[in-house]
């Protein structure tokens, strides 16, 4: 099993492959990259890949 950050992962293979493996859309991975998100990409020994994003609990935002 290797774990790596969705940027990573992204120059590995390309946006537009990497968030093809995902099911995402190559502007949802792009812009998920842009502002920082905090994804990670698990690949499997059998390679499977997912992805899984930390966040904060709870992860809402003060209006403050």
């Amino acid at each position: 099993m290797r774990r790596i950050p969705l940027s990573e992962f992204a120059k590995e293979h390309g946006h537009t492959k990497a968030a093809q493996i995902l099911g995402c859309t190559q502007g949802g991975l792009s812009k998920a990259i842009r502002v920082g998100r905090d994804v990670y990409v698990t690949v499997d020994e059998d390679g499977t890949v997912t992805a899984q994003e930390q966040r904060p609990f709870p992860s809402q935002k003060s209006a403050a």
